[in-house]
């Protein structure tokens, strides 16, 4: 009896997954962790007006949700300035993700991004077949002239830039980006990540025309609007590829709770307005704590604030275990020079009392 005759593009993929969930951490560790600051979710949870707008939808769940999620992109396009053509809604940045890379990407086909960025599109773009090609970072920024530079050497399909930054929670001027697409080469688009926007200083989103053929742009409900485990996010593009996600999404892959839930987020900008200072004082909490412990805070304008510990990659990762030990869920940059660095998401008072407590203990740990 045989199983499955796999693809050699599949049977040749790892088995793994870009993050491991602070569940699996979790159960591994038998006990729950007391501050989860490692996801760059938004502790401060969504606007309360979402919250009772999906507890009405949940009662409505034996239906299937509005495929063309026409209700959301209506209040998407007045709010940006776009028309309706111009948006296409997804199980967040990372189905979006995956919907672009299947559309555009064949194997063998060149896709290039910064060394540690988002590992999530990497997953995506080894799974549909495509060959990576990675910059480093240049201190601790994305380097846009090296990632335009390397897409017109490899005639690249896809350029990746987010803008803030994850892991380091850097950014660029808007005015720099939209420069840097005299150099993007024809045929490529740019895929512009914009997860943590609104957390971003006046100047850093470009001015981009929704109709430019050379750009998409992603956004999400994740963060700033606190939906993460909603799955909903959004892209900003031109008409024609806009249509053509229709050829390859999942029509039915959002729920009606969610649709629902983004809807009454969208709208309640005074919930918005809040998160966004809140962030604002935890990002300088975590900055102070840091380093009254010796350790140098990266400026950031993201939900999180990623923490140069001062050494290299196994002292930061010491220094992680030791955190993770007291029930502190945190994370840090995969590849060097950022893995000298550890990563702590915005999170309340009490989160972050014990975040303060636990470091001193985990730098020590490290230290011994």
């Amino acid at each position: 009896m045989t199983g499955p005759r796999y693809p050699d593009l599949i049977a040749k993929l790892p088995s793994s997954v870009p993050f491991v969930g602070p569940e699996v951490q979790e159960r591994h560790r038998g006990a729950p962790f007391l501050a989860r600051l490692g996801a760059n979710e938004s502790v401060f949870g969504p606007s309360p007006f979402a919250v009772a707008a999906m507890q009405d939808a949940a009662g409505q769940c034996w239906q299937y949700a509005d495929p063309t999620n026409y209700d959301l992109i209506h209040a998407i396009s007045a709010h940006i300035g776009v028309r309706p053509g111009n948006i296409i809604i997804g199980e967040g940045i990372d189905g979006l993700l995956g919907y672009l890379v299947r559309l555009l990407v064949v194997p063998g086909d060149a896709v290039v991004t910064s060394d540690g960025a988002y590992p999530t599109f990497n997953y995506h773009v080894v799974g549909y077949g495509g060959t990576l090609h990675k910059v480093p970072f240049h201190n601790d920024h994305e380097d846009i002239d090296a990632l335009m530079a390397k897409a017109s050497e490899v005639e690249a399909k896809i350029v990746y830039l987010a803008n803030p930054d994850n892991p380091m929670g850097s950014w660029h001027s808007g005015a720099k980006i939209e420069k840097s697409l005299d150099s993007l080469p024809d045929g490529t688009l740019l895929l512009l990540d914009e997860a943590y926007i609104e957390f971003a200083p006046n100047g850093t989103a470009p001015m981009i025309d929704a109709d430019d053929p050379r750009v998409i742009r992603m956004r999400t409900f994740s963060k700033a609007f606190g939906m993460a485990g909603a799955r909903v996010g959004y892209g900003i593009g031109a008409p024609d590829l806009i249509k053509n996600f229709d050829k390859v999404r999942n029509h039915f892959g959002m729920s009606r709770i969610s649709q629902a839930g983004a809807l009454a987020a969208y709208e309640d900008t005074a919930w918005l307005e809040e998160v966004i200072a809140l962030v604002a004082e935890a990002r300088n909490r975590i900055a102070a704590i840091v380093k009254a412990n010796g350790l140098t805070p990266l400026p950031s304008a993201t939900n999180f604030v990623t923490v140069d510990c001062g050494g290299d990659g196994a002292f930061a990762k010491a220094v992680l275990a030791g955190l993770i030990e007291q029930g502190v869920f945190v994370r840090m940059p995969f590849v060097s020079p950022g893995d000298r660095c550890i990563r702590i998401s915005a999170g309340r008072p009490t989160d972050l009392d014990i975040f303060e407590a636990a470091l001193p203990k985990a730098l020590a740990a490290a230290r011994g």
